[in-house]
Parts: structure tokens; C-alpha cells; sequence
């Protein structure tokens, strides 16, 4: 190159230098490929006269102009040679312009065929980093790993194809292992005759985002695929529930619970593919997906009130429990739970309860029955003083008019909490006022995002906390309880909590058993928090908050000890210690000797 045959190299004088790509294209064309040489351009000693560098030339400020012309000059005719003549005449106007600091910036301009020359080094690509999301909970992961970093699940696992049976750590291998694992499952319970109804239509699975984003929806048609894979699998459904034939609700059902404008703007956004918020979309199929799901629950509650069925599962979505009387949010765009209260109720029922274990708080449920005190709502949720999604459902949020004292609130200050919160909460506030209000009919919002491994949730109840929890309200209403499907996000907790809770339905005991039934310090801070505030309003609270005080008070006002840190010794070296000791052994040498000579 013509700048490194005019300049001397000082390895002790000031310079910059920097390996670019190279580009021989100008005036907004492309750039050149990834595997174009590039060239490291040195500048350096290039010095005032009065500064010169010892053993090399030194140039003043018209020898510099004069030295970088030519060295433009010489690469324009290396590269002119191989260039269209328009494309030379932009370039060399380009070149002509630019000055000191424009070469120093674009040095991809200087192109040199020498195949010898010293600098060529060859550009590195661009590492490409995998990015993979998981099946089973939606999360990215990055590089060859094969395992979820998160929820440990095998990338190509067949947890969609085969439920939970299938291997978490393993690829889908196929039939004959899952159908050895269903043998030994189906071994392991006794079962029990029993009328339990199920609602499911493959025609909901056709709700799902038009534009597949980067990231997987946590709300997508694989939630219901596993879980009637892991029904299947265990010769559940289809099997020994009984289906329901699926029929969409009528506008006239639909608007005994949301405004006439709620449900054109469903039909309306559904018909045009739009979204509702920025985590609530809409495609063609929608609007009749939530019409399925909403017609699914009414048939159900019907069923099961009138006798036809002992109980049900509603297997739909989208889910509902934050849809208001006039919006849709929160993935949710009718609420199915709202629609199967005011069923029961019509095919006869004086009181329903609505026991809502979703993670999050179903503000469209609360708004809805506010007024209402024929219906009571119970909601155990994540709510961190508002900070967690939706933001509503704090303890002094009671219900008004008619229906104060009528909407029960069990706000957790923190995730984490597990089965000892969620049974504790039962035995003294949910129990205790369902008792009293006496329901005709049971409705459990079942949101299995407060399962253990779920990404939004990241809370920790388990399969067997979940089926404690059925069995309890199970007892209430002569049994008659539906059970309808809201969130949950992590493929194989919902599929294993929902069989657990199927299996209780069908009055099986659970092999599974709850190992922590002792409440946190944060779950029973709550609890004493809501019942201090609900006796006001049922009476029989009263002295279970007292009992509590006077058993937990001492155990909330504790802080944990905390350990005092072992002040670490310094250990002297060995030289210091022998002479210390040597310096001893002389001390009591000299005294002997004196009390020899005494």
C-alpha cells in the first residue's frame, strides 16, 4: 500500500489504528460482503517539523495534503479499473472533498489488490447466537442447549402430543412408552363410579395470534392440547367423563352480564383480526371461541344444578374472569364464570359461590357481582399492594351497596407462596364464610398459574395443593360444583393440576399428598389482615382472628436471629510461631538459672 511505503513505523510514537470492513461502492450503495478483505491502516508519524520523530521524515501541513492527494490519488486508479465510469467520476468527487478526519473515518474507501501485503487480515463474521423458546413454557433460551433453562423441559418433548406422561428430559420417542406409563398410573388408583361432565370443542384451539411473534403467547391453543392429551393418556376423558355436545351462547345470555357494546366490539375485533390491549388479541375464529367457551359453562352449570350431572369441568378458552361488563383484557374477552353463575341461577339456584384460586385477581368477576349479593366472590391472588397485575383486589375492596361484604379479597404480598398459604387461607376465611352463606351452587375459577414452575405466576402450589383444595369445596352445596379453566401457562403443572383436579371430581382420593401445611410469615400476616377486616361483616370470623392473635402473634413480631459472624483468627506463620516459643523457652531458661544461683 502506498501509506505504509511513505510512512516510517515508531512503535513508541502516538497512533491510532483499527481493522474496519472494506467498501468500494459509494454514494448509497450497498456495501460490499461479510467477506470482503479489509486492511489495518496506520497512521503515525506524521509530525509539526518542529516536532519531528527521530530517524524518520517529518511533514508539515502541506506535505501532509500533498502526501494523502496522492495516496487518494493512487487508490482511485486501483480501483477505478474495475468500476463503471459513472460510479469513478461520484468516487473520485467523493475522494476530493473529504478531508483528514473523513479518511480516518472511512478507511473502507482505501481498497488495494496486494495479495503480499503484511496488514490483510480477514473479517470475522458475525456469531450467530441460537435462540430457541420452550413448548412447555414459552420461555428463550439461548444456545445448543436441549433443556429449558428455566422449567428444565426437553426442546422437542412430547408434553403437546402426550400430556404429562411424556419425558420432561428426554425427545418424544413415541407410544409404547407412554402407554407403559399410563398402565402403571391407572394401576396405581381405584376408581369410583360417577356422573361428571365435561365441556371441550376443538373449535376453540382455532383462537390464536394472526402474526406469530418473536415470542411465543403465554395464552395459546397448547394449554388445551396438553391438558386433553394427559386426559387421554390417562383414560379420563374420553372415558369415564361424559361430554357435553358445545353450543355457542345467545346474545340475550350474553347481555345478562356485559353491555350490548362489549359484545359488538368482540364480534366487530374478531371480524378485523385486532387486538383489544397490547396482551389481549383477536383473530377470525375469536369471537366464536369465547361464544363456545361462555355457551360451554351455561350448559354445564345447567347440567349440574338440574341433576343430570354430580359435577364438571369446562376444558375452555379464551378464558374470562377478567373480562368486565364492558371490556376484555387480561387474555380474556367474555367471562365464562359470570355466564355460568347467572345460568345456575336461572335454572333455579338462590346463592352461588365463585372461588377464584387464579394467580391473578379477576377484576371482571368483582365488577360484575359487586352490587350482588346473591352471589359471593372469593379470590385468593397475587396483588403486592397493586403492583401486580391487574392492580385491583386489595382486602378493603369488600363490594358496595347490596353486595358489601359479599367479595372477599386474600391479597399476597409476595410470590412464592405455596400450599401452606392457600390451606391456611381456607381453613379460616374461605370455609368459614362459604359455611355461612350456605351456596346452592359452586363455581371454581381455575387458574393454574399459581402452579409451581409457571412463568408469570411464579408461585408454588402444587398438584396435590390443588386437589386439596377441590376436595374441600367439594363438600359445600351437596357437591354440586363446576370447574372452569382460567389462566395457567406452564404446559405440564396445568396438565398435572388439572388431572388431580378431574380425579377428585370423579371422587378418587389423590395419590398425591400436600408436604408444607404450615403458612408463611407474608400468607399469615394476610390472612390475619382479611379477617380483621370481613368479621365486620361475618360474625363467625370473629373468633378465629382472636385464636390467631394469641397463637401467631408472638411468631409475626419475631425477627429472625441473626447469627453473629465468628471473628476468623489470623493464623501467624510458622517462623513467628517458633520464635515466640523459642523466645519463651529462653524467658523461663534465664529463671531457672537465677533460681539456681539464689
Amino acid at each position: 500500500m502506498v501509506l505504509t511505503e511513505n510512512l516510517h513505523v515508531k512503535p513508541e510514537s502516538n497512533m491510532v489504528s483499527g481493522t474496519l470492513p472494506m467498501s468500494c461502492i459509494s454514494n448509497g450503495e450497498p456495501e460490499n460482503n461479510a467477506h470482503k478483505k479489509s486492511y489495518q491502516i496506520q497512521h503515525h508519524g506524521l509530525k509539526r517539523k518542529h516536532g519531528g520523530t527521530c530517524g524518520s521524515p517529518s511533514y508539515d501541513d502541506a506535505d501532509v495534503g500533498e502526501l494523502m492527494q496522492r495516496i487518494l490519488s493512487n487508490a482511485a486508479d486501483n480501483a477505478d479499473s474495475n468500476m463503471q465510469p459513472d460510479v469513478v467520476s461520484k468516487k473520485a468527487k467523493q475522494q476530493k472533498d473529504m478531508t483528514l478526519q473523513d479518511i480516518y473515518n472511512n478507511q473502507g474507501l482505501f481498497e488495494d489488490d496486494d495479495d503480499e501485503d503484511t496488514d490483510w487480515e480477514p473479517v470475522q463474521k458475525n456469531v450467530e447466537i441460537k435462540k430457541w423458546f420452550c413448548t412447555n413454557c414459552t420461555m428463550v433460551n439461548f444456545g445448543d442447549d436441549v433443556h429449558c433453562d428455566i422449567c428444565g423441559e426437553h426442546k422437542e418433548s412430547g408434553i403437546v402430543r402426550r400430556g404429562f406422561f411424556a419425558s420432561p428430559f428426554s425427545q418424544d420417542s413415541g407410544v409404547i412408552e407412554v402407554e407403559s406409563k399410563v398402565q402403571d398410573y391407572c394401576s396405581q388408583t381405584s376408581f369410583s363410579k360417577s356422573s361428571t361432565a365435561l365441556g371441550f370443542d376443538e373449535r376453540m384451539l382455532l383462537h390464536s395470534e394472526v402474526e406469530m411473534k418473536p415470542c411465543p403467547h403465554p395464552e395459546r391453543p397448547d394449554r388445551l392440547r396438553a391438558i386433553a392429551a394427559s386426559l387421554s393418556a390417562a383414560g379420563i376423558f374420553p372415558g369415564r367423563c361424559n361430554p357435553i355436545s358445545a353450543r355457542e351462547i345467545t346474545l340475550e345470555e350474553l347481555q345478562r352480564v356485559h353491555s350490548l357494546e362489549h359484545i359488538e366490539a368482540v364480534e366487530l375485533k374478531s371480524i378485523h383480526s385486532c387486538c383489544f390491549t397490547a396482551d389481549t388479541y383477536a383473530n377470525e375464529h375469536s369471537a366464536c371461541a369465547a361464544r363456545l367457551a361462555a355457551g360451554l359453562c351455561a350448559d354445564l352449570a345447567s347440567e349440574i344444578f338440574s341433576e343430570r350431572a354430580t359435577n364438571g369441568f369446562a376444558l375452555v378458552r379464551p378464558p374470562g374472569h377478567h373480562a368486565g361488563v364492558r371490556q376484555a383484557m387480561g387474555f380474556c374477552l367474555h367471562n365464562n364464570a359470570a355466564v355460568a353463575a347467572l345460568a345456575a341461577q336461572a335454572a333455579g339456584a338462590k346463592k352461588v359461590l365463585i372461588l377464584d384460586w387464579d394467580v391473578h385477581h379477576g377484576n371482571g368477576t368483582q365488577e360484575i357481582f359487586e352490587h350482588n349479593k346473591s352471589v359471593l366472590y372469593i379470590s385468593l391472588h397475587r396483588h403486592e399492594g397493586g403492583k401486580f397485575y391487574p392492580g385491583t383486589g386489595a382486602a378493603n375492596e369488600v363490594g358496595t351497596k347490596d353486595g358489601e361484604g359479599y367479595c372477599v379479597n386474600i391479597p399476597w404480598s409476595r410470590g412464592g407462596v405455596g400450599d401452606g398459604d392457600y390451606l391456611f387461607a381456607f381453613q379460616h376465611i374461605v370455609v368459614p364464610i362459604a359455611s355461612e352463606f350456605a351456596p346452592d351452587f359452586t363455581i371454581i375459577s381455575a387458574g393454574f398459574d399459581a402452579a409451581r414452575g409457571d412463568p408469570l405466576g411464579c408461585c408454588d402450589v402444587t398438584p396435590a395443593g390443588y386437589a386439596r383444595m377441590t376436595h374441600i369445596l367439594n363438600t359445600l352445596s351437596d357437591g354440586k360444583l363446576l370447574v372452569i379453566l382460567e389462566g395457567g401457562y406452564n404446559l405440564r403443572s396445568i396438565s398435572t393440576s388439572a388431572v388431580e383436579v378431574i380425579k377428585v371430581l370423579l371422587g378418587e382420593s389423590s395419590v398425591c399428598q400436600v408436604v408444607n401445611s404450615l403458612p408463611s410469615k407474608a400468607g399469615l400476616r394476610t390472612v390475619l389482615e382479611v379477617l380483621k377486616i370481613q368479621m365486620k361483616f361475618w360474625p363467625t370470623l370473629e373468633s378465629s382472628f382472636t385464636e390467631l392473635q394469641s397463637q401467631w402473634g408472638m411468631y409475626l413480631l419475631q425477627n429472625p436471629k441473626k447469627q453473629p459472624k465468628k471473628r476468623e483468627r489470623l493464623e501467624a506463620p510458622r517462623w513467628w510461631k517458633w520464635g515466640r516459643k523459642m523466645l519463651l523457652y529462653r524467658f523461663l531458661n534465664k529463671c531457672h538459672v537465677k533460681s539456681r544461683g539464689c
